[in-house]
Protein backbone atom coordinates (compact mmCIF):
# COMPACT_ATOMS: atom_id res chain seq x y z
CA UNK A 1 0.00 0.00 0.00
CA UNK A 2 1.74 3.29 -1.09
CA UNK A 3 2.26 6.19 1.03
CA UNK A 4 -0.20 8.11 -0.64
CA UNK A 5 -3.21 5.90 -0.50
CA UNK A 6 -2.20 5.25 3.65
CA UNK A 7 -2.03 9.26 3.95
CA UNK A 8 -5.65 9.25 2.00
CA UNK A 9 -7.45 6.73 3.42
CA UNK A 10 -6.41 8.33 6.74
CA UNK A 11 -7.37 11.90 6.39
CA UNK A 12 -10.95 10.20 5.17
CA UNK A 13 -10.84 8.40 8.10
CA UNK A 14 -10.73 11.89 9.94
CA UNK A 15 -13.94 12.65 8.31
CA UNK A 16 -11.89 15.74 7.02
CA UNK A 17 -12.45 17.33 3.45
CA UNK A 18 -9.79 19.72 4.57
CA UNK A 19 -7.25 17.38 5.39
CA UNK A 20 -7.76 15.54 2.17
CA UNK A 21 -7.57 18.65 -0.18
CA UNK A 22 -4.12 19.17 2.17
CA UNK A 23 -3.13 15.87 1.37
CA UNK A 24 -3.61 16.01 -2.24
CA UNK A 25 -2.13 19.67 -2.41
CA UNK A 26 1.23 18.94 -0.52
CA UNK A 27 0.95 15.44 -2.92
CA UNK A 28 0.92 17.98 -6.30
CA UNK A 29 3.69 20.38 -5.28
CA UNK A 30 5.71 17.40 -4.57
CA UNK A 31 5.26 15.99 -7.58
CA UNK A 32 5.49 19.42 -9.45
CA UNK A 33 9.07 19.58 -7.87
CA UNK A 34 10.36 16.82 -9.02
CA UNK A 35 9.55 18.02 -12.53
CA UNK A 36 10.69 21.28 -12.09
CA UNK A 37 14.30 19.18 -11.06
CA UNK A 38 14.08 17.75 -13.95
CA UNK A 39 13.45 20.49 -16.31
CA UNK A 40 16.46 22.64 -15.09
CA UNK A 41 18.63 19.60 -14.85
CA UNK A 42 18.39 19.73 -18.41
CA UNK A 43 19.77 23.39 -18.95
CA UNK A 44 23.05 24.38 -20.51
CA UNK A 45 25.85 25.74 -17.35
CA UNK A 46 25.40 29.68 -18.62
CA UNK A 47 21.78 29.30 -18.35
CA UNK A 48 21.40 27.29 -14.97
CA UNK A 49 21.17 30.17 -12.78
CA UNK A 50 18.83 32.25 -14.41
CA UNK A 51 16.75 29.21 -14.81
CA UNK A 52 16.75 28.43 -11.38
CA UNK A 53 15.88 32.02 -10.63
CA UNK A 54 12.83 31.57 -12.93
CA UNK A 55 11.77 27.73 -11.79
CA UNK A 56 12.09 29.01 -8.31
CA UNK A 57 9.55 32.19 -8.69
CA UNK A 58 7.36 29.64 -10.43
CA UNK A 59 7.25 27.05 -7.59
CA UNK A 60 6.40 30.19 -5.10
CA UNK A 61 3.22 31.46 -7.65
CA UNK A 62 2.37 27.76 -7.94
CA UNK A 63 2.59 26.86 -4.09
CA UNK A 64 -0.36 30.49 -3.93
CA UNK A 65 -2.27 29.18 -6.67
CA UNK A 66 -2.96 26.01 -4.69
CA UNK A 67 -3.62 28.07 -1.37
CA UNK A 68 -6.11 30.34 -2.67
CA UNK A 69 -10.32 29.57 -2.99
CA UNK A 70 -12.40 31.15 -4.58
CA UNK A 71 -13.13 34.88 -5.42
CA UNK A 72 -10.03 36.69 -3.71
CA UNK A 73 -11.99 39.73 -2.99
CA UNK A 74 -14.78 40.15 -0.17
CA UNK A 75 -16.95 42.25 -2.40
CA UNK A 76 -18.97 43.62 0.71
CA UNK A 77 -16.04 44.91 2.05
CA UNK A 78 -15.11 47.37 -1.32
CA UNK A 79 -15.69 50.89 -0.88
CA UNK A 80 -14.89 53.76 -2.85
CA UNK A 81 -12.07 55.06 -2.67
CA UNK A 82 -11.39 58.25 -0.15
CA UNK A 83 -11.92 62.08 -2.00
CA UNK A 84 -8.25 62.85 -1.00
CA UNK A 85 -6.72 59.05 -2.13
CA UNK A 86 -7.63 59.82 -6.16
CA UNK A 87 -6.83 63.60 -6.85
CA UNK A 88 -7.46 65.26 -10.01
CA UNK A 89 -4.87 66.22 -12.25
CA UNK A 90 -5.95 69.88 -13.13
CA UNK A 91 -4.85 70.16 -9.29
CA UNK A 92 -1.77 68.66 -9.46
CA UNK A 93 -0.81 70.49 -12.88
CA UNK A 94 -1.92 73.53 -10.97
CA UNK A 95 0.60 73.50 -8.87
CA UNK A 96 3.01 74.59 -12.06
CA UNK A 97 6.71 73.31 -12.23
CA UNK A 98 10.22 74.28 -10.47
CA UNK A 99 12.75 76.03 -11.81
CA UNK A 100 14.75 73.02 -11.03
CA UNK A 101 12.91 70.33 -13.37
CA UNK A 102 16.07 69.31 -15.04
CA UNK A 103 17.12 67.88 -11.46
CA UNK A 104 13.92 66.49 -11.21
CA UNK A 105 13.74 64.85 -14.37
CA UNK A 106 17.38 63.26 -13.74
CA UNK A 107 16.12 60.73 -11.09
CA UNK A 108 13.48 59.75 -13.91
CA UNK A 109 13.91 56.28 -15.58
CA UNK A 110 11.31 55.21 -18.02
CA UNK A 111 10.41 51.51 -18.34
CA UNK A 112 8.05 50.38 -21.41
CA UNK A 113 6.52 47.29 -21.06
CA UNK A 114 7.47 45.09 -24.39
CA UNK A 115 6.94 41.70 -23.43
CA UNK A 116 4.21 41.55 -25.72
CA UNK A 117 4.13 39.98 -29.60
CA UNK A 118 2.25 41.22 -32.70
CA UNK A 119 0.15 38.36 -33.46
CA UNK A 120 -3.63 39.83 -32.33
CA UNK A 121 -2.63 42.11 -35.33
CA UNK A 122 -1.69 39.89 -37.81
CA UNK A 123 2.20 40.44 -37.46
CA UNK A 124 5.44 38.85 -36.39
CA UNK A 125 7.87 39.54 -33.78
CA UNK A 126 7.20 42.41 -31.26
CA UNK A 127 4.07 44.57 -31.20
CA UNK A 128 6.60 47.37 -30.41
CA UNK A 129 8.08 47.35 -34.29
CA UNK A 130 4.76 47.91 -36.20
CA UNK A 131 4.71 50.72 -38.05
CA UNK A 132 1.71 53.11 -36.44
CA UNK A 133 2.78 56.79 -37.24
CA UNK A 134 5.00 57.76 -40.97
CA UNK A 135 6.67 54.60 -40.89
CA UNK A 136 7.40 55.26 -36.86
CA UNK A 137 7.28 52.50 -34.88
CA UNK A 138 5.94 52.15 -31.23
CA UNK A 139 9.24 51.88 -30.25
CA UNK A 140 10.94 54.77 -32.54
CA UNK A 141 8.13 56.78 -30.95
CA UNK A 142 9.03 55.86 -27.43
CA UNK A 143 13.12 56.49 -28.47
CA UNK A 144 11.99 60.53 -30.23
CA UNK A 145 9.64 61.55 -26.98
CA UNK A 146 12.67 61.00 -24.38
CA UNK A 147 15.40 62.01 -26.72
CA UNK A 148 12.94 65.37 -27.22
CA UNK A 149 13.15 65.42 -23.28
CA UNK A 150 16.51 65.00 -22.49
CA UNK A 151 17.72 68.04 -25.70
CA UNK A 152 15.20 70.68 -24.22
CA UNK A 153 16.57 69.72 -20.67
CA UNK A 154 19.46 68.52 -20.94
CA UNK A 155 19.53 65.33 -18.72
CA UNK A 156 19.86 61.95 -19.00
CA UNK A 157 16.80 60.28 -18.55
CA UNK A 158 17.39 56.34 -19.48
CA UNK A 159 14.72 53.99 -21.20
CA UNK A 160 14.50 50.41 -20.13
CA UNK A 161 12.41 48.05 -22.23
CA UNK A 162 10.99 44.68 -20.07
CA UNK A 163 11.42 42.40 -23.24
CA UNK A 164 10.04 39.09 -22.84
CA UNK A 165 11.68 35.37 -24.40
CA UNK A 166 9.36 36.32 -27.06
CA UNK A 167 10.29 39.87 -28.09
CA UNK A 168 14.06 39.72 -26.81
CA UNK A 169 16.09 38.77 -29.68
CA UNK A 170 14.07 40.62 -32.47
CA UNK A 171 14.36 43.73 -30.12
CA UNK A 172 17.91 43.66 -29.82
CA UNK A 173 18.78 43.35 -33.04
CA UNK A 174 16.70 46.82 -33.57
CA UNK A 175 18.17 48.76 -31.15
CA UNK A 176 21.68 49.29 -33.17
CA UNK A 177 19.74 52.07 -34.90
CA UNK A 178 19.09 53.97 -32.12
CA UNK A 179 22.83 54.42 -30.74
CA UNK A 180 23.43 57.64 -31.91
CA UNK A 181 20.67 59.12 -29.93
CA UNK A 182 20.25 60.72 -26.93
CA UNK A 183 19.07 58.00 -25.32
CA UNK A 184 20.70 55.61 -22.97
CA UNK A 185 18.33 52.22 -23.73
CA UNK A 186 18.54 49.51 -21.33
CA UNK A 187 17.08 46.14 -21.06
CA UNK A 188 15.77 43.21 -18.91
CA UNK A 189 13.64 40.01 -19.35
CA UNK A 190 11.07 38.91 -17.45
CA UNK A 191 10.87 35.45 -16.49
CA UNK A 192 10.12 32.69 -18.31
CA UNK A 193 7.18 30.35 -16.31
CA UNK A 194 6.24 26.85 -17.50
CA UNK A 195 2.52 26.08 -18.45
CA UNK A 196 0.89 23.78 -16.74
CA UNK A 197 -1.82 21.05 -18.07
CA UNK A 198 -5.19 22.05 -16.88
CA UNK A 199 -5.94 18.61 -15.75
CA UNK A 200 -2.72 17.43 -14.21
CA UNK A 201 -2.00 20.80 -13.14
CA UNK A 202 2.05 19.65 -14.07
CA UNK A 203 4.37 21.43 -16.11
CA UNK A 204 3.55 20.93 -20.11
CA UNK A 205 7.78 21.20 -20.82
CA UNK A 206 9.82 18.21 -20.43
CA UNK A 207 13.41 20.04 -20.89
CA UNK A 208 14.53 24.06 -20.79
CA UNK A 209 13.89 24.41 -24.92
CA UNK A 210 11.39 26.55 -26.07
CA UNK A 211 11.95 25.72 -29.69
CA UNK A 212 10.15 22.97 -31.71
CA UNK A 213 7.67 20.75 -29.95
CA UNK A 214 8.73 22.97 -26.54
CA UNK A 215 7.92 26.68 -28.40
CA UNK A 216 4.34 26.43 -26.25
CA UNK A 217 5.51 25.08 -23.13
CA UNK A 218 6.57 28.52 -21.99
CA UNK A 219 5.18 31.60 -21.03
CA UNK A 220 5.83 34.95 -19.96
CA UNK A 221 3.62 35.74 -16.65
CA UNK A 222 2.44 39.19 -16.65
CA UNK A 223 3.53 42.48 -16.18
CA UNK A 224 3.51 41.93 -12.34
CA UNK A 225 6.81 40.01 -13.02
CA UNK A 226 8.66 43.45 -13.46
CA UNK A 227 9.02 43.89 -9.64
CA UNK A 228 11.38 40.32 -9.76
CA UNK A 229 12.33 40.82 -12.93
CA UNK A 230 14.13 44.30 -12.70
CA UNK A 231 15.53 42.89 -8.72
CA UNK A 232 17.36 40.31 -10.35
CA UNK A 233 18.51 42.19 -13.31
CA UNK A 234 20.87 44.01 -11.52
CA UNK A 235 19.53 47.42 -13.21
CA UNK A 236 16.97 47.97 -9.70
CA UNK A 237 20.16 48.36 -7.41
CA UNK A 238 22.39 50.34 -10.43
CA UNK A 239 19.87 53.11 -11.32
CA UNK A 240 19.70 53.39 -7.19
CA UNK A 241 23.27 53.75 -7.04
CA UNK A 242 23.05 56.51 -9.63
CA UNK A 243 20.58 58.85 -7.91
CA UNK A 244 17.47 57.81 -9.70
CA UNK A 245 14.10 57.69 -7.70
CA UNK A 246 10.89 56.63 -9.38
CA UNK A 247 10.17 54.72 -12.31
CA UNK A 248 7.78 55.32 -14.92
CA UNK A 249 6.41 52.43 -15.83
CA UNK A 250 3.34 51.84 -19.34
CA UNK A 251 2.41 48.89 -22.36
CA UNK A 252 4.55 50.29 -24.99
CA UNK A 253 1.62 49.91 -27.20
CA UNK A 254 -0.21 53.14 -25.01
CA UNK A 255 0.83 56.01 -27.32
CA UNK A 256 -0.85 58.48 -24.65
CA UNK A 257 1.64 57.66 -21.90
CA UNK A 258 4.58 59.93 -22.13
CA UNK A 259 6.72 61.62 -19.32
CA UNK A 260 4.22 64.31 -17.55
CA UNK A 261 6.41 66.99 -15.66
CA UNK A 262 3.59 67.72 -13.16
CA UNK A 263 2.74 64.61 -11.82
CA UNK A 264 6.94 63.82 -11.83
CA UNK A 265 7.26 66.88 -9.73
CA UNK A 266 4.35 66.03 -7.67
CA UNK A 267 6.40 62.59 -7.08
CA UNK A 268 9.65 64.64 -6.09
CA UNK A 269 8.21 67.88 -3.98
CA UNK A 270 5.26 66.34 -2.44
CA UNK A 271 2.66 69.00 -0.99
CA UNK A 272 2.54 66.99 2.51
CA UNK A 273 6.03 66.30 2.84
CA UNK A 274 4.89 62.51 2.83
CA UNK A 275 6.62 60.84 0.02
CA UNK A 276 3.81 58.80 -2.25
CA UNK A 277 5.36 55.44 -3.06
CA UNK A 278 3.26 54.53 -5.85
CA UNK A 279 0.90 56.81 -8.36
CA UNK A 280 -1.79 54.95 -10.90
CA UNK A 281 -3.13 57.05 -13.04
CA UNK A 282 -6.49 56.39 -13.92
CA UNK A 283 -9.14 58.22 -16.16
CA UNK A 284 -13.02 58.14 -16.46
CA UNK A 285 -14.37 54.70 -17.91
CA UNK A 286 -16.71 55.04 -20.76
CA UNK A 287 -18.65 52.41 -22.05
CA UNK A 288 -16.10 51.05 -23.92
CA UNK A 289 -13.66 50.22 -20.78
CA UNK A 290 -16.50 48.76 -18.37
CA UNK A 291 -14.02 46.05 -17.84
CA UNK A 292 -11.20 48.21 -17.02
CA UNK A 293 -9.89 47.27 -13.46
CA UNK A 294 -10.89 49.77 -10.74
CA UNK A 295 -9.30 51.49 -7.87
CA UNK A 296 -11.46 50.80 -4.54
CA UNK A 297 -10.69 50.97 -0.72
CA UNK A 298 -10.49 48.13 0.62
CA UNK A 299 -9.07 47.51 4.31
CA UNK A 300 -7.62 51.01 4.42
CA UNK A 301 -5.84 50.51 1.75
CA UNK A 302 -6.11 51.53 -2.02
CA UNK A 303 -6.48 48.55 -4.20
CA UNK A 304 -7.26 47.86 -7.63
CA UNK A 305 -9.95 44.99 -8.58
CA UNK A 306 -9.84 43.42 -11.89
CA UNK A 307 -13.08 42.16 -13.39
CA UNK A 308 -11.53 38.35 -12.86
CA UNK A 309 -11.07 38.68 -9.37
CA UNK A 310 -15.31 39.98 -8.80
CA UNK A 311 -17.56 37.24 -8.13
CA UNK A 312 -20.67 36.26 -10.48
CA UNK A 313 -23.24 38.04 -9.01
CA UNK A 314 -21.39 41.56 -9.04
CA UNK A 315 -20.08 41.96 -12.62
CA UNK A 316 -22.98 44.05 -13.59
CA UNK A 317 -22.72 46.01 -10.35
CA UNK A 318 -18.52 46.28 -11.26
CA UNK A 319 -19.22 46.97 -15.34
CA UNK A 320 -21.12 49.92 -13.65
CA UNK A 321 -20.42 53.44 -14.84
CA UNK A 322 -22.06 55.31 -12.24
CA UNK A 323 -20.50 53.11 -9.39
CA UNK A 324 -17.01 52.61 -10.55
CA UNK A 325 -16.22 56.02 -12.33
CA UNK A 326 -12.86 55.57 -13.68
CA UNK A 327 -10.33 52.84 -14.56
CA UNK A 328 -6.54 51.98 -14.48
CA UNK A 329 -4.72 53.36 -17.52
CA UNK A 330 -1.73 51.24 -16.78
CA UNK A 331 0.61 54.15 -16.52
CA UNK A 332 2.34 54.24 -13.00
CA UNK A 333 4.87 55.85 -11.43
CA UNK A 334 7.16 53.74 -8.68
CA UNK A 335 9.67 54.87 -5.59
CA UNK A 336 12.75 52.66 -6.95
CA UNK A 337 13.89 52.39 -3.02
CA UNK A 338 10.28 51.00 -1.86
CA UNK A 339 10.80 48.48 -4.68
CA UNK A 340 13.96 47.48 -3.27
CA UNK A 341 12.80 47.26 0.27
CA UNK A 342 9.64 45.24 -0.61
CA UNK A 343 11.55 42.93 -2.98
CA UNK A 344 13.92 42.42 -0.28
CA UNK A 345 11.01 41.66 2.14
CA UNK A 346 8.94 39.10 -0.23
CA UNK A 347 6.83 42.03 0.50
CA UNK A 348 4.84 42.26 -2.57
CA UNK A 349 1.22 41.15 -2.81
CA UNK A 350 -0.42 40.67 -5.78
CA UNK A 351 -3.43 38.24 -6.85
CA UNK A 352 -2.98 35.61 -8.95
CA UNK A 353 -4.80 35.49 -12.63
CA UNK A 354 -5.16 32.09 -13.96
CA UNK A 355 -5.20 32.38 -17.55
CA UNK A 356 -6.54 28.94 -19.66
CA UNK A 357 -5.50 28.83 -23.15
CA UNK A 358 -5.73 25.99 -25.92
CA UNK A 359 -2.34 25.12 -26.98
CA UNK A 360 -2.18 24.77 -31.40
CA UNK A 361 -2.66 20.47 -30.73
CA UNK A 362 -5.85 20.94 -28.77
CA UNK A 363 -4.39 20.35 -24.91
CA UNK A 364 -5.60 22.39 -22.35
CA UNK A 365 -3.46 24.54 -20.51
CA UNK A 366 -3.41 27.47 -17.54
CA UNK A 367 -0.87 30.09 -16.97
CA UNK A 368 -0.63 31.29 -13.65
CA UNK A 369 0.26 35.69 -14.23
CA UNK A 370 0.38 38.81 -12.06
CA UNK A 371 -0.29 42.07 -13.16
CA UNK A 372 2.37 45.00 -12.24
CA UNK A 373 -1.11 47.19 -10.98
CA UNK A 374 -1.97 45.16 -8.46
CA UNK A 375 0.91 45.91 -5.80
CA UNK A 376 -0.26 49.19 -5.11
CA UNK A 377 -1.49 48.17 -1.51
CA UNK A 378 1.75 46.96 -0.86
CA UNK A 379 3.40 50.79 -1.34
CA UNK A 380 3.09 53.29 1.30
CA UNK A 381 1.06 56.40 0.85
CA UNK A 382 -0.22 55.23 -2.69
CA UNK A 383 -2.14 57.93 -4.67
CA UNK A 384 -4.02 57.68 -7.93
CA UNK A 385 -4.37 60.62 -10.31
CA UNK A 386 -6.91 61.25 -12.36
CA UNK A 387 -5.65 61.74 -16.09
CA UNK A 388 -7.44 63.43 -19.06
CA UNK A 389 -8.08 60.20 -21.69
CA UNK A 390 -5.75 61.77 -23.96
CA UNK A 391 -2.98 59.94 -21.89
CA UNK A 392 -4.71 56.30 -23.01
CA UNK A 393 -4.06 55.74 -25.84
CA UNK A 394 -3.65 52.38 -26.85
CA UNK A 395 -3.23 50.43 -29.97
CA UNK A 396 -4.58 46.95 -29.28
CA UNK A 397 -6.38 46.52 -32.80
CA UNK A 398 -6.39 48.09 -36.22
CA UNK A 399 -9.47 50.24 -35.61
CA UNK A 400 -7.07 51.63 -33.08
CA UNK A 401 -4.83 51.89 -35.51
CA UNK A 402 -7.03 53.83 -38.27
CA UNK A 403 -6.98 56.63 -35.15
CA UNK A 404 -3.95 56.97 -34.79
CA UNK A 405 -2.78 57.19 -38.60
CA UNK A 406 -5.69 59.54 -39.10
CA UNK A 407 -5.74 63.37 -39.13
CA UNK A 408 -7.52 63.40 -35.97
CA UNK A 409 -3.89 63.59 -34.06
CA UNK A 410 -0.77 65.41 -35.10
CA UNK A 411 2.83 64.14 -34.61
CA UNK A 412 5.26 66.54 -32.71
CA UNK A 413 8.67 64.75 -31.18
CA UNK A 414 7.45 61.30 -31.17
CA UNK A 415 4.09 62.47 -28.96
CA UNK A 416 0.76 62.22 -30.26
CA UNK A 417 -1.57 65.34 -29.94
CA UNK A 418 -5.56 65.97 -30.64
CA UNK A 419 -5.78 67.89 -33.64
CA UNK A 420 -7.17 71.60 -32.52
CA UNK A 421 -9.26 71.23 -35.73
CA UNK A 422 -11.24 68.60 -34.21
CA UNK A 423 -13.88 70.19 -32.79
CA UNK A 424 -14.95 67.65 -29.88
CA UNK A 425 -12.15 66.40 -27.26
CA UNK A 426 -13.61 62.58 -27.48
CA UNK A 427 -12.44 60.27 -30.19
CA UNK A 428 -14.86 58.40 -32.51
CA UNK A 429 -16.07 55.05 -32.30
CA UNK A 430 -14.31 53.16 -35.10
CA UNK A 431 -15.36 49.07 -35.36
CA UNK A 432 -13.43 47.72 -38.48
CA UNK A 433 -14.68 44.21 -39.42
CA UNK A 434 -12.51 40.66 -39.54
CA UNK A 435 -11.29 41.69 -42.93
CA UNK A 436 -9.27 44.34 -41.73
CA UNK A 437 -7.68 42.78 -38.35
CA UNK A 438 -4.73 42.13 -40.24
CA UNK A 439 -2.11 44.97 -40.62
CA UNK A 440 -0.95 43.86 -44.10
CA UNK A 441 -4.94 43.26 -44.92
CA UNK A 442 -5.89 46.78 -43.44
CA UNK A 443 -3.33 48.73 -45.25
CA UNK A 444 -4.13 47.34 -48.61
CA UNK A 445 -7.77 48.01 -47.79
CA UNK A 446 -7.15 52.31 -47.62
CA UNK A 447 -4.95 53.75 -50.52
CA UNK A 448 -5.20 56.56 -48.15
CA UNK A 449 -6.10 56.93 -44.30
CA UNK A 450 -9.57 58.93 -44.95
CA UNK A 451 -10.11 62.66 -43.45
CA UNK A 452 -11.55 61.55 -40.04
CA UNK A 453 -11.73 65.38 -38.13
CA UNK A 454 -15.82 65.49 -38.26
CA UNK A 455 -16.08 61.73 -37.59
CA UNK A 456 -18.17 60.53 -34.66
CA UNK A 457 -18.69 56.55 -35.29
CA UNK A 458 -17.27 54.23 -38.54
CA UNK A 459 -18.30 50.79 -38.51
CA UNK A 460 -17.19 48.79 -41.62
CA UNK A 461 -17.96 45.14 -42.53
CA UNK A 462 -16.98 42.99 -44.83
CA UNK A 463 -15.49 43.29 -48.35
CA UNK A 464 -14.47 47.04 -48.20
CA UNK A 465 -11.78 49.26 -49.67
CA UNK A 466 -11.44 53.24 -49.62
CA UNK A 467 -10.20 55.13 -52.54
CA UNK A 468 -7.68 58.50 -52.01
CA UNK A 469 -8.96 61.18 -50.08
CA UNK A 470 -12.33 60.30 -48.47
CA UNK A 471 -13.79 62.56 -45.74
CA UNK A 472 -16.11 60.43 -43.32
CA UNK A 473 -18.13 62.85 -41.23
CA UNK A 474 -21.24 62.05 -38.65
CA UNK A 475 -21.81 58.71 -38.29
CA UNK A 476 -20.85 55.99 -41.28
CA UNK A 477 -21.92 52.28 -41.45
CA UNK A 478 -20.76 50.59 -44.75
CA UNK A 479 -21.83 47.09 -44.27
CA UNK A 480 -21.27 44.61 -47.32
CA UNK A 481 -22.47 41.36 -47.16
CA UNK A 482 -21.19 38.01 -47.86
CA UNK A 483 -20.15 37.62 -51.65
CA UNK A 484 -20.62 41.43 -51.81
CA UNK A 485 -17.51 44.26 -52.41
CA UNK A 486 -18.01 47.56 -51.61
CA UNK A 487 -15.37 50.34 -53.20
CA UNK A 488 -15.27 53.68 -51.59
CA UNK A 489 -14.13 56.06 -54.62
CA UNK A 490 -11.95 58.39 -54.12
CA UNK A 491 -12.39 61.92 -53.13
CA UNK A 492 -15.64 60.50 -52.10
CA UNK A 493 -17.89 62.68 -49.06
CA UNK A 494 -19.65 60.44 -46.81
CA UNK A 495 -21.99 62.54 -43.81
CA UNK A 496 -24.08 60.22 -42.19
CA UNK A 497 -24.61 57.50 -44.25
CA UNK A 498 -25.28 53.67 -44.40
CA UNK A 499 -23.71 52.24 -47.39
CA UNK A 500 -24.48 48.54 -48.03
CA UNK A 501 -24.77 45.88 -50.96
CA UNK A 502 -22.42 46.36 -53.84
CA UNK A 503 -20.64 48.78 -55.48
CA UNK A 504 -17.29 48.49 -57.76
CA UNK A 505 -15.12 50.78 -59.15
CA UNK A 506 -13.01 49.06 -61.96
CA UNK A 507 -10.60 50.85 -64.66
CA UNK A 508 -11.31 51.78 -67.82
Amino acid sequence: MSRFVQDLSKAMSQDGASQFQEVIRQELELSVKKELEKILATAPSHEFEHTKKDLDGFRKLFHRFLQEKGPSVDWGKIQRPPEDSIQPYEKIKARGLPDNISSVLNKLVVVKLNGGLGTSMGCKGPKSLIGVRNENTFLDLTVQQIEHLNKTYNTDVPLVLMNSFNTDEDTKKILQKYNHCRVKIYTFNQSRYPRINKESLLPVAKDVSYSGENTEAWYPPGHGDIYASFYNSGLLDTFIGEGKEYIFVSNIDNLGATVDLYILNHLMNPPNGKPCEFVMEVTNKTRADVKGGTLTQYEGKLRLVEIAQVPKAHVDEFKSVSKFKIFNTNNLWISLAAVKRLQEQNAIDMEIIVNPKTLDGGLNVIQLETAVGAAIKSFENSLGINVPRSRFLPVKTTSDLLLVMSNLYSLNAGSLTMSEKREFPTVPLVKLGSSFTKVQDYLRRFESIPDMLELDHLTVSGDVTFGKNVSLKGTVIIIANHGDRIDIPPGAVLENKIVSGNLRILDH
